[in-house]
């Protein structure tokens, strides 16, 4: 039986009013970015919006919660974000190569890194007081010869954050099986190599996440499917990690060929959640705040094909999965106390679902 403080603390995440944010790739649809109020009672979306940009692969919030960002063929686009969710185009600006796959701000909202799969180029680029994307300040080729020639014969570049501390820039390389941790020029938005994490070989580090308190790293690996993780701390000037744990993504019985896809924290920070394609199963992890270890919590399937991503609801009473190449989300009530999840209604038609966002308003 719930305690009377465990009801009124759900009572007040209910009445809290969020959007959902979601992008795709625009196969015969102009719309790249869809908005959605989310009803937190019945775990469901309402859409509102369509923005039309081309094929928003990857989609990020400003630290302060003010604009969203969005890749775009020509680049990356800048929106900010009215009081009702809705979007307003402040600006679009070149990144000076070919289109990127993911975007995260620093923690002092001043810069935007943009990574590139397709030229292994690492962008950074000045963000405007009023949220506007600006010019480029450093650009990072990454140089090498992978381990499988068919794929990994060149650097691709899958993630880029920065640490809590704002002081170094972590750098997924998938072609080279390796993380490059890079120190911050806060003053002039340029980077210097520190250190590298290396990976198992043909593991394809492909998502970094760090915990609310910064004190540890997790590295998804989309090949092998587990994630790395990290002790995060910087001594006498310099990054310090050690791995601490190794974890599965994938359950015993589980299908051949799977990828891991998704890396994601609840909004509270206590779960960590990841997805894997083929297999098609979303899995989370209780998280440990004091040494930062994973424990699996379920891994279930979703019923769809391809869960590029999937996010658990501000509350985490509901889970939604992006079935990227079923061309749909599908929605569940999750009960983490038991570690199941059950349908909770039909699907909703999204093509080629990439990435979500939930934004809590007037936050």
């Amino acid at each position: 039986m719930e305690s009377l403080g465990l009801r009124e603390e759900k009572r007040k995440e209910a009445e809290k009013k969020y959007v959902a944010y979601v992008s795709s790739y625009t196969m015969g649809d102009k719309h790249g970015i869809r908005i959605y109020d989310v009803d937190m009672e019945k775990g469901r979306f309402r859409e509102k919006g369509e923005v039309t940009i081309t094929n928003s692969s990857y989609v990020t919030l400003s630290k302060r919660g003010k604009c969203l960002y969005s890749i775009t063929d020509f680049g990356v686009e800048a929106y900010r974000i009215k009081k009702d969710g809705g979007l307003e185009l402040l600006n679009h600006a070149p990144i000076n190569g070919m289109r990127g796959c993911y975007l995260a701000t620093d923690y002092g909202d001043q810069y935007l890194f943009v990574a590139g799969y397709h030229d292994g180029k690492l962008t950074v680029l000045r963000l405007r007081e009023n949220g506007e994307v600006g010019e480029i300040t450093d650009e990072i080729y990454h140089k090498g010869l992978g381990s499988i020639a068919e794929r990994n014969f060149r650097p691709h570049i899958t993630c880029a954050r920065i640490t809590h501390d704002n002081r170094y820039l972590l750098v997924a390389d998938q072609g080279m099986d390796h993380v490059n941790i890079y120190r911050m020029d806060p003053e002039r938005g340029k980077l210097k190599l520190a250190d590298i994490l290396r990976s198992d070989l043909e593991s394809a580090p492909r998502h970094i996440r760090i915990s609310q308190d910064g004190r540890f790293l997790y590295i998804l690996h989309e090949w092998k499917c587990y994630i790395d993780v990290y002790s995060y701390e910087e001594r006498g000037g310099l990054p310090y990690c050690e791995k601490i744990q190794s974890i599965s993504t994938l359950n015993e019985n589980h299908a051949h060929s799977t990828t891991a896809c998704a890396l994601k924290f609840s909004m509270d920070y206590c779960y960590l959640l990841s997805s894997n394609a083929s297999d098609n199963t979303v899995i989370v992890y209780d998280v440990d705040p004091q040494d930062g270890k994973l424990t699996k919590n379920f891994c279930l399937p979703i019923s769809g094909e391809y869960p590029k991503d999937a996010a658990l609801f501000p509350g985490n009473r509901f889970l939604v999965s992006l079935n990227h190449e079923s061309g749909h989300m599908t929605f569940f009530t999750a009960d983490l106390e038991k570690g199941v999840i059950v349908m909770n209604g039909p699907k909703e038609e999204v093509p080629a679902p990439n990435c979500i966002i939930f934004c809590e308003l007037g936050a």
